[in-house]
């Protein structure tokens, strides 16, 4: 376990400097003399080079930190709780369910607000939370267990729902732009009031998946094992929709739709720390936050000034992982069957 913390603080210390390097470079270079005077508080440094940072680059990169680590977390949950390595929010159909809910407050206006919870998050929120438990209701009706099947599941859910967004954008034209951006997920829109969103509400979901680790490593026993270790089952899986559920729409309605991060980061996070779930969650949490700051630095400078939308860049690295992980997970049944 020493040897696993240790990984965790080098994987902190990884975390906070592609975080520096993220803040220096974009369509502007600041130097790292000014950024330090402006941590420092010193009032010598050049006013744009001070509102760059300050006003756009910082909370940029907090909002990004703390949405891959959301991602992250609730990929841990989404594959614990289907035992499957392939399942993720943007697979599952949570951070499409989180879109549609964004879609319909875009569309209607709708002006709402609870616990300081404004109507763009509460609707990601119900949206996702909607999406993965009718994903659920499907694998109940049709009486089946296994995770292959859920999985498709929440691909044909997340397609229709998908579609539904799509008509949203047929029907209120003049909004379609907007819907448009929150589908491709970016991070050009941050300021400081997105980031308390984002740690209120991803936040929370990171702190619940944590608070379940040691369930999550008994369900991997099985249903019986686990049961006959005292798991409430009906109640493990609820908590882990939900809190899975919770990270994606903070994550959503703070920077739109982004794939792939909650697949490919608990994958990585593995080969540190190995499996169990007590080490794995918090690794995650910091190979997702520094692979989404990674990702919005290509996105700022690619095409710099211009940017691109930093879900087009992560789709674009997680698509060929995601086959890698599918072709590999059906050789490993393949071979299973064989076997048997």
């Amino acid at each position: 376990m020493k040897s696993v913390t240790v990984r965790i603080v080098f994987a902190l210390l990884v975390l906070l400097v592609i975080a520096v390097g993220s803040s220096l470079f974009g369509a502007t270079y600041v130097s790292p003399q000014s950024l330090l005077s402006i941590l420092l508080g010193q009032s010598t440094v050049d006013a744009t080079d001070r509102t760059i940072l300050l006003q756009l680059r910082l909370p940029r990169i907090v909002v990004g930190a703390l949405v891959g680590g959301s991602l992250a977390a609730a990929g841990v949950g989404f594959q614990g709780l289907f035992r499957n390595p392939l399942a993720e929010p943007y697979v599952i159909g949570a951070s499409s369910g989180a879109a549609f809910g964004v879609a319909i407050v875009i569309v209607t206006g709708l002006q709402a607000s609870f616990w300081s919870l404004g109507a763009t998050t509460l609707m990601a929120m119900l949206g996702s939370i909607s999406v993965v438990m009718l994903v659920l209701a499907i694998g109940a009706l049709s009486r089946t267990t296994s995770t292959v099947s859920l999985l498709l599941a929440g691909v044909v859910i997340s397609c229709m729902v998908n579609a539904i967004v799509s008509a949203l954008m047929f029907l209120f034209d003049q909004k379609a732009v907007v819907i448009l951006s929150w589908l491709m997920g970016s991070l050009a829109s941050s300021h400081w009031a997105t980031a308390v969103m984002a740690a209120c509400v991803g936040g929370s979901g990171m702190l619940l998946i944590a608070a379940m680790s040691r369930p999550l490593d008994a369900f991997t026993l099985g249903d019986t094992a686990s049961q006959s270790l005292g798991l409430d089952l009906r109640r493990f899986r609820w908590m882990v929709i939900a809190a899975a559920s919770i990270a994606t729409a903070g994550a959503v309605a703070a920077s739109g739709v982004i794939g792939f991060v909650g697949l490919v980061s608990p994958h990585i996070a593995r080969l540190f720390v190995g499996p169990k779930h007590a080490g794995l969650i918090p690794m995650s949490i910091c190979v997702g936050a520094s692979l989404m700051l990674l990702a919005d630095v290509v996105a700022r400078t690619i095409i710099a000034p211009a940017e691109l939308p930093v879900g087009i860049v992560t789709a674009i690295l997680g698509c060929p992982f995601f086959l890698f992980l599918l072709l590999t997970d059906r050789r490993r049944m393949s071979e299973t069957g064989a076997a048997t």
